[in-house]
């Protein structure tokens, strides 16, 4: 008799908003491979390209190492030299209300902006349609509802890196001021067939929430949208879209992706991996930490950043981490829970933005979404996840490409070929732990996390008060504030 198939995690009104098939899909690590297969995308859209922003820059450059100059490199430029290519393509962007007060300070950004506005062809809008203090954090990408992106990689400044993660580099950036900035390391997906269409649908949606306007479906395609170059990950998959929204405008609360990452949580049966740019939920913690107490704990793996960026952002996400991590090692029986950040061959701290989730050989899941309140309940997000059955020999491939894809991105962090990994991890009795500590060494590493001392005030007051990562509006950050004798800085997270 054949093993029964254990229950589905991907869950239609559960834990997913609707799973849809992909012929192709593609992970998408680090930011220069992405920008650049964007510029091609777009080159070839023919009525549709839609960005579902939380910031959006238009002087960044799409591909800062490539001299041809028979089209724009920078984003801007670009999107205008696309549509006086093609005068049936129209260009959608909504981004996040408070990117505005940045874009204040982008040179002639504001001005491109007001030309957009008034353009027939770009359309440029500011998405507002959230509670107070709440962001719109979505990064998606669709063109003509044939191709889309979706992850965790803004189009914006100080987010183009190679895999390589070079301590200098001539092209890590800042637009206009040409600042440099450090290496950034970041995850997308993109897909093709029902899966784009129904990321379309979500744009369109979201779109009219914010706006008011109610966009048509571009017309169908009959030839191929799919970029020339870019590697499938996977073909022929199913895969879930998972939300988070806040009760807003009389629509009703999301809460898809804090449900994903809970069931993912219980069924763990071996290593559960992932990177994000925080861990500071307490229903994750408690979750991970309930599976430690087991006597055959699974191993859990987290990949952060060394710091969040900015003093009170630190302060509130970096002692939530400290927090989190002490109540979750109490619990850890059997030594099977670890936080690691990367770093260059310098020792240098890479920034970890991507948030990526690798289950078993059984679910992958790329998107917008961290470890954090705001992520599971506050903010707007959107994932993807693909999922396999554990137990079916038929899914044989997908569980293979799906641990590919861990060992391909531990491969990048220790500076390893990918089969280095696979056999650590063979030769660790299948303990992703015991593959990573055996490959640490010098240069580009992971070195384990150990949280940095707070001061007891401080503490104290930004464990009792989430300003910056709350499950609801928060109401007493001025209060807050004026005690700690800080400024709010311009942002809540590094997006």
């Amino acid at each position: 008799m054949s093993k029964a198939r254990p229950p589905r995690l991907l869950r239609p009104n559960d834990t997913c908003w609707r799973v849809e098939h992909a012929d192709r899909l593609a992970v998408i690590i680090d930011a220069a491979d992405y920008f650049a297969t964007i510029r091609q995308a777009i080159c070839q859209a023919r009525h549709s390209v839609m960005f579902i922003a939380w910031d959006f820059d238009a002087r960044i450059m799409l591909d800062p190492r490539d001299g041809d100059r028979r089209m724009p490199n920078r984003l801007g430029p670009y999107l205008n030299w696309a549509v006086r290519q093609n005068p049936d393509l129209n260009i959608h962007v909504l981004q996040w209300n408070l990117g505005w007060l940045s874009a204040l300070g982008r040179g002639t950004t504001p001005l491109r902006i007001l030309r957009w506005m008034m353009s027939s062809q770009i359309h440029y809008r500011f998405d507002s349609a959230h509670p107070a203090a709440a962001a719109h954090h979505q990064k998606i990408v669709v063109i003509d509802d044939a191709l889309a992106f979706c992850g965790g990689i803004d189009m914006t400044a100080d987010r183009w890196d190679t895999r390589d993660h070079p301590d200098q580099s001539p092209y890590r950036r800042r637009p206009t001021t040409h600042r440099r900035y450090g290496p950034w390391h970041d995850v997308t997906t993109a897909v093709d067939g029902a899966a784009a269409r129904a990321l379309g649908d979500l744009a369109r949606t979201r779109w009219e929430r914010a706006t008011g306007e109610r966009l048509q479906p571009p017309p169908p395609r009959s030839d191929d949208a799919w970029p020339k170059g870019l590697t499938v990950s996977m073909r022929d998959v199913d895969v879930g879209i998972a939300r988070t929204m806040p009760e807003h405008g009389g629509h009703p609360s999301v809460h898809e992706i804090e449900s994903l990452y809970l069931a993912v949580i219980a069924a763990t049966r071996r290593t559960l991996y992932i990177e994000s740019q925080y861990f500071a939920s307490h229903r994750i913690a408690e979750a991970l930490a309930a599976r430690l107490r087991e006597p055959d704990s699974p191993e859990f793996v987290i990949i952060n950043p060394e710091s969040a960026q900015g003093w009170l952002e630190e302060k509130v996400m970096g002692s939530a981490r400290a927090q989190l991590m002490d109540m979750v090692r109490k619990a850890d029986r059997h030594d099977r829970f670890r936080i690691y950040t990367p770093v260059t061959r310098r020792g240098t701290p890479i920034y970890v933005h991507a948030k990526v989730l690798v289950m078993d050989d059984w679910l992958l899941r790329v998107g917008s979404s961290n470890l954090n309140n705001r992520s599971l309940g506050f903010d707007t997000e959107c994932d993807l996840a693909v999922e396999a059955n554990p137990d079916d020999p038929a899914d044989a491939d997908l569980r293979q490409r799906i641990l590919g894809l861990r060992h391909d991105l531990l491969a990048e962090h220790l500076d390893v070929p990918n089969v280095a990994v696979e056999s650590a991890v063979s030769r660790a009795g299948g303990s992703l732990i015991g593959a990573i500590d055996m490959l640490r060494g010098e240069g580009r590493t992971l070195v384990p996390f150990e949280p940095p001392e707070f001061g007891d005030l401080e503490q104290e007051l930004l464990a009792q008060n989430p300003v910056l990562d709350p499950e609801r509006p928060a109401r007493n950050l001025p209060r807050l504030l004026s005690r700690l004798g800080r400024r709010v800085p311009r942002r809540t997270s590094a997006g």
